[in-house]
């Protein structure tokens, strides 16, 4: 049986496309380059959501909270051999009202819950590896989703790779800051999602670092 690898985000793992208000095709998204780099021995599983956060509920926008839906997503999946986490650039928006340390308390509750769902596990035991997702350049601001991001999205999407790192260290995870792999800018149209070259380069770090995790 291929090694099963969830990917589990949000609209960067979707593959959103800012200037067609679309998506990347399955060429050009870091789920399906992986998919490419990492052979035929891989099953690598698409679950990004657009706006989806750690734990946090929407009052807009319904079935966006992680926490609610990564028991039945794993178990879809089941037998997982790795699950990937890159969330937090939703829990950023002011409406949450919430500070990197609590978005980082926020990512403890969902890898709690992902571990405890064991019989998804391929093996028994959890394996999670945590991405730390390219900050929001603070010229989202006076984009079209300014308003209704708010204020202080880029400042505590800085802070997250520090607190999201010792998340991980925490509860025995797996991590990768994206900051530190993806030289590329985040897109000149809302500041806060990956270009063709930023999937092309989180693809390669990943396919990297998976390889050492499950050899």
């Amino acid at each position: 049986m291929k090694k099963h690898i969830v990917c589990f985000g949000d609209s960067n793992t979707h593959g959103y496309y800012a200037a067609t208000n679309g998506r990347f095709d399955e060429t050009q998204r870091w789920c399906c380059l992986l998919q490419e780099k990492l052979g035929d021995g891989f099953l690598v599983i698409e679950e990004g959501l657009s706006g989806r956060t750690t734990c946090f509920t929407d009052p807009i926008h319904e079935g966006l909270n992680g926490l609610d839906y990564i028991y039945p997503c794993l178990m879809s999946h089941e037998p997982v051999d790795l699950l990937v986490i890159m969330l937090g650039t939703n829990d950023t928006k002011e409406r949450f009202g919430s500070s990197a340390e609590c978005i980082a308390l926020g990512l403890k509750r969902l890898i709690a819950k992902a571990i405890a769902t064991t019989d998804c596990w391929n093996g028994g035991k959890a394996n999670i590896l945590v991405v730390t997702p390219q900050n929001i350049d603070g010229r989202y601001r006076a984009s079209d989703v300014g308003e209704t991001m708010g204020d202080g999205c880029a400042e505590k999407s800085e802070k997250l790779a520090k607190e999201f790192a010792k998340i991980a260290q925490l509860m025995g995870c797996h991590y990768m800051d994206a900051n530190q792999v993806i030289t590329a800018p985040v897109n000149d149209i809302d500041y806060m999602h990956l270009t063709l070259e930023g999937h092309r380069q989180l693809a390669e770090a990943l396919a990297e670092e998976i390889g050492e995790i499950l050899e």
